[in-house]
């Protein structure tokens, strides 16, 4: 036995014993550690007991992490019992968010996630702790990783002799051991140019002992996820029959482990659940051994850290519980997927831990083979407005500590975006006195913000009772639920509803007196005040304004458009704030909200609200309508017509329509467009002193070229009148004019007095013109200096081409003999000479332009 190992623990043939001595020696020589001990080894409970005897940790406490509730109940009281202690509150400590037992006399305080992030921030310096354990660290939660990064921080800053160590059966031991470096016995590591040498943190290993376990396939897939509990209770069953010992039963939540149970009714057993909302005691029986065979239903909390004695079947329905972000509400919720391959293999070894097992699967192999490797970070698939919240109160940023995955740089913009709009950071991304105090909270940014918005006792306990609303699913079933909060909280105040979900308004009940506790509200305190104004703090990009006069029609503060049916109650209200969406394509279906006094709004979030005088197009008028507004962010709430508005105003706002409607609107003659087709050869042969005549680029340059001449002007019919080549020859000085006009003209000089119009919108400038017309013409003007080609296309009497050419003399003497072949022969009555090229143009017929 280790020498620090108390000789009263009847604990040496537990496997972890082997590497204490590895341990204890490597958390004196340095700082840091990592334990890999696989699944029943004793490192929960173990560990911490050796090393609070250890010097280093004399003068202080152990804070030992665990992820989950359950398992830090069962750590602790495990802890109690070997320490002769009746329960925790003496040498051994808990603190979860529904049980605190510490004391003076506590040495080894069992603490949640969660809990941990709010000490480091009450407490930064974590005076009086010696060291942190950091239990199934391979869980990577977000609040895991994140306090991991802040007790490095502290360490580095403040704490050189605070330690550390990371514990778990399937820890990515590399990667712990870069990001813990900080003792002797691994290769040397320089992090930047003159950096001291960084050792990797030492590893220690403890192989363990486990039975064989062997494992089983279903040949088939379910379906559905919903035809779990049927399939689980049937190969429970089965299993009961062909195998010994109890049954540990793996399902994603309380739902499946309900229905499972209601279909294992009569079964030769005892069917008890184990999940981290049940009271404490119930917890208890599903951790003791009973008189009967015993199957527990279990969620993932019993993949690690618990042990539930005599298992040796396991039935893993491959489903867990993983939080994601929620379109329709804006928080994180729970969301069934399915397990990774070291969840399947975690979950397996259960069966092994005290005799031989069996593990059944209820998916194929050929599915088994397309599993995820490793569950993966939370980090990376949750959203961070958490997360940010608590750097922001930390005062530091991502790239100050150190991660074993950094958060994704978008994640964290669109988090403190949001937080800017909660009111928790200022515009220069500090955090403000409300960021601070929803920090504390310990609660989504978003359910923080309203519980810090509540003014009084009462608004307090609404605030507390619709942040547990919103956290759990709606407790009212049907598609066609009224959407009302308020038919919701008094549900949770003995109302109630033919629809009624019981078990989900119980739940919300145990969180909202959750909430209160944080709040410092007696528990009997009666909810007052109105729950539109609490929901607008928390989700003010989900304020909802009508739209139009369609009931049920609004715009949402996010410029997202959302509906109500029209026969429901809210489908008038003018504003209302919404708590919960259906998305559906670009518009939404609102699931619940409350109605919103504009008053109260204005009275709440007064630098919000701003009153505007402005011009906008009007698609539907064709025109532009001066308006005086008054908004809510994006949301316009009151709009009077604007009497004589500013004339410069107007044009602006037509001008910025024409834009975006693609020029069409403008009167584009053909006079016009050769223009913008001449100025255009004109900047590809000469330059950018030339102006640039584009559809983009007259668009882009609107309020320069076309708005000061819109003045008088505010429909799309008036810009009728408009003489669009005298606006796009407006800014060109006047020898430019002559320059355009001599190299590339409008139109050109042809024999016996006659002219032609020249085609610019072509790949290659075109002159069409009759034969007749160029006679004694041996080749065409140059343009522009002849850096422009030029093309005639001739043709017939009846005004079809029949030949186009840039080389008039050539065709004179070579193409014309077929054309003067055809021609005679359809048209004998005009010219066709043999050679044109001395022959005299046709003069123009009276009363016809030249």
């Amino acid at each position: 036995m280790p020498p620090s190992l108390p000789s009263s623990l009847p604990l040496a043939d537990l496997p972890v014993t082997e590497a204490l001595p590895g341990l204890t020696s490597a958390l004196r020589a340095g700082s840091n550690a990592v334990l890999i001990a696989p699944p029943g080894a004793g490192k929960t409970t173990l560990v911490p007991l050796v090393l609070k005897e250890e010097d280093w940790a004399s003068g202080g406490k152990l804070l030992v992490l665990e992820p989950r509730r359950v398992a830090a109940r069962a750590a602790a009281r495990r802890m109690a019992e070997l320490l002769g202690e009746s329960a925790p509150g003496g040498t051994i400590g808990l603190s979860t968010r529904l049980d605190r037992a510490v004391s003076a006399a506590t040495r080894v305080e069992v603490v949640t996630e969660g809990l941990l992030v709010r000490r480091l921030q009450s407490d930064p310096g974590l005076d009086g702790v010696a060291g942190v354990l950091f239990d199934e660290a391979h869980e990577r939660n977000l609040d895991t990783d994140l306090a991991l990064a802040l007790c490095l921080d502290l360490q580095r800053a403040l704490r050189p002799e605070l330690r550390l160590l990371a514990m778990s059966a399937t820890l990515d031991g590399g990667a712990f051991a870069g990001l813990l470096g900080a003792g002797p016995g691994a290769p040397e590591r320089r992090e930047g140019i003159g950096a001291p040498e960084r050792r990797d943190a030492p590893t220690i290993e403890s192989l363990g002992r486990a039975w064989p376990v062997s494992i089983e396939h279903r040949p088939r897939d379910l379906a559905d996820p919903r035809d779990l509990p049927e399939a689980m209770a049937g190969a429970i069953r089965t299993a009961l029959r062909a195998h010994e010992g109890d049954v540990l039963a793996f399902l994603p939540g309380w739902g499946e482990i309900r229905r499972t149970a209601e279909r294992l009714s009569g079964i030769e057993a005892d069917v008890l659940p184990l999940h981290g909302e049940m009271p404490p005691a119930e917890q208890d029986r599903a951790l003791t051994p009973g008189p009967r065979r015993k199957v527990v239903l279990a969620t993932s909390i019993a993949e690690t850290s618990l042990t539930v004695p005599g298992v040796r079947i396991v039935v893993d329905g491959g489903f867990r519980r993983a939080p994601r972000l929620d379109p329709a509400t804006g928080l994180t919720r729970l969301v069934t997927v399915r397990i990774s391959k070291a969840a399947a293999e975690q979950r397996a070894g259960r069966a092994g831990r005290t005799a031989p097992g069996v593990a059944i699967r209820l998916w194929s192999e050929a599915l088994h083979r397309g599993l995820a490797p490793q569950d993966r970070p939370a980090i990376l698939e949750e959203e961070l407005s958490g997360l940010a919240l608590d750097l922001a109160a930390w005062g530091a940023a991502p790239g100050d500590l150190a991660w074993l995955d950094p958060p994704p740089a978008g994640a964290l913009a669109a988090a403190r975006s949001l937080l800017r709009d909660l009111d928790a950071l200022d515009a220069e991304g500090r955090i403000t006195a409300t960021g601070r105090r929803m920090a504390r909270l310990g609660t989504h940014p978003r359910l923080a913000r309203m519980l810090a918005a509540a003014e009084g006792e009462g608004e307090g306990a609404l605030a507390a009772d619709l942040a547990a609303l919103l956290e759990e699913r709606d407790p009212i079933r049907g598609r066609e639920a009224p959407s009302d909060v308020t038919l919701r909280l008094d549900l949770l105040h003995g109302g109630d509803h033919p629809n009624a979900d019981r078990p989900t308004v119980q739940r919300i009940r145990r969180a909202a007196a959750l909430h209160r506790r944080r709040l410092g509200l007696h528990g009997g305190t009666h909810p007052e005040g109105d729950p539109g104004a609490l929901l607008a703090a928390g989700f003010p990009d989900r304020i909802a304004a009508v739209r139009g006069v369609m009931a049920g029609a609004f715009r949402l503060a996010s410029g997202q458009g959302a509906r109500l049916p029209a026969t429901d109650p809210l489908s008038k209200s003018p504003l209302l704030a919404v708590a919960d969406l259906e998305l559906q394509g670009t518009e939404a279906r609102i699931r619940m909200a409350a109605p919103l006094d504009r008053a109260v709004l204005e009275a709440r979030f007064p630098e919000r609200f701003r009153r505007e005088e402005g011009a906008a197009f009007d698609a539907r008028a064709g025109a532009v309508l001066a308006r005086r507004r008054l908004r809510f962010g994006p949301l316009v709430l009151e709009e009077q017509p604007l009497p004589n508005p500013d004339p410069a105003l107007v044009a602006a706002a037509l001008a910025a329509a024409v834009a975006e409607r693609g020029l069409r609107d403008l009167p584009w003659t053909p006079a016009a467009r050769q223009l913008q087709a001449r100025l255009r050869w004109m900047r590809g042969v000469e330059g950018e002193a030339w102006p640039d005549a584009s559809d983009a680029a007259l668009a882009a340059t609107v309020q320069d070229w076309l708005a000061p001449h819109l003045h008088g002007r505010s429909r799309l019919a008036d810009l009728a009148g408009l003489n669009l080549p005298d606006l796009l020859l407006a800014g060109l000085p006047w020898d430019r004019r002559q320059r355009l006009d001599a190299a590339l003209p409008a139109r050109l000089p042809l024999p016996a007095g006659r002219s032609a119009a020249i085609d610019y919108t072509g790949e290659v400038p075109t002159l069409e013109a009759r034969p007749q017309h160029l006679y004694g013409l041996t080749r065409l003007p140059p343009l522009a200096e002849g850096r422009v080609p030029l093309q005639v296309a001739l043709l017939s009497p009846a005004g079809r081409p029949v030949a186009v050419t840039g080389d008039l003399a050539g065709f004179w003497r070579g193409g014309w003999l077929e054309v003067r072949k055809e021609m005679r022969g359809r048209y004998p009555k005009h010219n066709w000479p043999e050679d044109p090229a001395s022959a005299a143009a046709d003069p123009p017929r009276p009363g016809r332009p030249a």
